[in-house]
């Protein structure tokens, strides 16, 4: 199977995948996932395929960039938060998007009432392509300490990885 493609005025133009993960002010999960996945769709070489972007719920951190406990850890595990920088989900994200991931279930709630009923089998819990974690939530490592941070990444590098072989299996990647 190869990628999917439409006709545009006599040529083929690919169809650009988009995931989108949702935390609450876009500083800890959310561009944690973003930056991790991120390098994983780069290192496969499917970044002109595959675009991944981050936001929050709230606009609590708009502009910001990443809590520094996650881009210190980031660092660590050889990620780069540093060009990521807060943002506010948009109305305009649920049609946008393929894939709306909320990093837990509160997020998803909110993100249920917030999207048209035509873009609500986009919306999903991240941790639903774990393994083992299905339905659960990516806790916040906000108020956790530094262990806090190591379990999210953990959680998120070990779930990418599935996300991104679901996502390559389904669009032919």
């Amino acid at each position: 199977m190869s990628v999917l493609v439409f006709p545009n005025q006599n040529r083929w133009i690919a169809r650009v995948i988009k995931v989108l993960f949702v935390c609450t002010g876009n500083i800890c999960r959310s561009p944690t996932a973003d930056g991790v996945f991120g390098k994983m769709v780069a290192a496969t070489g499917l970044s002109e395929q595959i675009l991944v972007e981050s936001c929050g719920l709230s606009a609590y951190h708009v502009g910001e960039a990443p809590d520094p406990r996650s881009c210190e850890m980031a660092q660590r595990r050889g990620y780069d938060l540093s060009t990521i920088r807060s943002r506010k989900i948009k109305p305009d994200d649920y049609t946008q998007f393929d894939y709306v991931l909320a990093m837990d279930d509160g997020h998803l709630r909110d993100m249920r009432r917030q999207a048209p009923a035509t873009s609500q089998h986009k919306l999903e819990l991240f941790l639903d392509y774990h393994p083992e974690l299905s339905g659960q939530s990516v806790p916040d490592p906000y108020y956790g300490g530094p262990n806090g941070f190591s379990h999210v990444f953990d959680m998120i590098e070990a779930t990418s990885r599935q996300l991104l072989a679901h996502i390559r299996n389904q669009h032919g990647l």
